[in-house]
């Protein structure tokens, strides 16, 4: 364990993360903070293999937060991050339509929106330095927990690995869902599916239609058409960009959601649009380009196992769509809570800090989870003679007690009174 990081006395508390995404570092590094002894598991062999996905996450304020309070790692991550304060939007044929501005919302917090990868090698180089104790090559095969002794655990190469609680971070096909709702419940298709790419300016710096998007800084734009949207970003003052879109999908996600994807492909669903859109997709280097299927989770009932000593985080509970800017926030919502409850609960009451988790994440988490469908509805059947008429109602819904919003001091303020509820004596019927 690294000593000169900021962490409270050790808590005895022992933590099982499994995954090492966004989510389940997040989860491991506050869990370190609060002075939980902390061990995350990883099937990946070379965390390389993560780092380098990517195309463009987003942290808002309500995220970044987080990382406010790991030295550091803020500031590491605003220098490769898009320097843009507003969103361009265009209607699909090329007509310029709004600017939404996003200058207001410094007083809340930093707004992080960078390479998926690098964002993430930064917070792994944290969580390493911090002396959290990382297994990489590690497949949880299974989870379990007891009431004799008291702990919970995973099964890795059939061998029984221990801890007061586990936390589930390995995303939407999560195994530890199983042992939370007690049965397999497999994703479903959204019904849409997105193309991501990210590759260097040096492609379109020469290309006299998209120029543009790389010789003043950066710049962050969107295109709305038919059943489609289309965003595109230069980042690093446009030294690299960035596009993706939404179209609909009726593939089968049981075989992959994941797909290489091809130019070619992409320009037949935009057929018709205006040429800074198909110039930018025809110009994706081979290999720079996937398609990824959004897939979908009925609202779970619980995010907490029978006994209260595994819990589910991240998109393993919540999969949130891109369209909700969102998952990615939540997901450090979730570890900051978790880690914060069990510090205030002690190590003699895991389930009681497990249920807490819950009923301070619920209801909160559903409801931005539903911004996600609500905007893509409003993109993708816009009524362009109301549009028109008053662009901002395609504006991104960005209201303050999403955003405004601090996950540590929340969970500190209103422990007490969710636990009082939870342990309220119910009447008999």
């Amino acid at each position: 364990m690294a000593s000169h990081f900021p962490r409270l006395p050790p808590s005895g508390i022992t933590v099982i993360v499994v995954g090492a995404g966004f989510a389940g570092l997040a989860a491991a590094i506050e869990c370190d903070r609060k002075g939980h002894s902390v061990t995350l598991f990883e099937k990946v062999d070379n965390i390389e293999d993560i780092m380098r996905i990517g195309d463009i996450i987003s942290f808002d304020p309500n995220g970044s937060k987080a990382f406010e309070r790991w030295p550091g790692v803020v500031d590491a991550m605003e220098a490769i991050a898009r320097q843009t304060s507003w969103l361009d939007l265009y209607h699909h044929q090329g007509k310029f339509v709004t600017r939404q501005s996003f200058a207001h919302e410094k007083v809340w917090g930093r707004r992080i929106n960078g390479h998926r990868g690098q964002l993430h090698n930064i917070i792994y180089r944290h969580a390493v330095a911090r002396g959290i104790d990382i297994r990489l090559g590690c497949r949880v095969e299974d989870y379990f927990e007891t009431d004799n002794p008291p702990q919970a655990g995973v099964v890795i190469n059939g061998s029984r690995i221990s801890a007061d609680v586990v936390i589930a971070a390995e995303g939407v096909r999560s195994r530890g869902r199983k042992i939370v709702l007690g049965f397999d419940e497999n994703p479903k298709s959204s019904g849409y599916a997105v193309y991501r790419a990210w590759f260097p300016a040096e492609r379109i710096r020469d290309n006299p239609v998209l120029r543009h998007l790389v010789i003043n800084g950066d710049t962050h734009q969107g295109f709305i058409g038919p059943d489609i949207h289309f965003l595109a970003s230069s980042i690093k003052n446009g030294s690299e960009v960035n596009w993706v879109f939404t179209h609909v999908d009726d593939g089968n996600i049981e075989e992959s959601w994941q797909f290489p994807g091809k130019p070619e492909e992409a320009l037949r669903y935009l057929e018709g649009w205006c040429p800074v859109v198909r110039e930018l997709v025809k110009a994706t280097p081979d290999g720079r380009l996937i398609d990824y299927k959004l897939v979908y989770r009925d609202p779970l009932p619980t995010f907490v196992s029978p006994k209260a000593r595994i819990c589910l985080i991240g998109d393993a509970a919540h999969p949130f769509l891109p369209t909700s800017i969102q998952g990615a926030s939540q997901s450090i919502e979730d570890g900051v809570v978790l880690a914060t409850c069990l510090e205030l609960s002690g190590r003699e009451n895991i389930p009681r800090a497990l249920r807490a988790y819950e009923k301070l994440r619920y209801e909160r988490v559903h409801r931005a989870q539903a911004m996600g469908p609500k905007t893509r509805e409003r993109w993708h059947k816009a009524d362009w003679n109301q549009v028109w008429r008053n662009p901002e109602m395609i504006h991104l819904v960005r209201e303050p007690w999403l955003l405004n919003f601090d996950a540590e001091k929340d969970a500190y303020d209103r422990y007490e009174a969710v636990v009082a509820e939870m342990e309220k004596p119910r009447a008999r019927l």
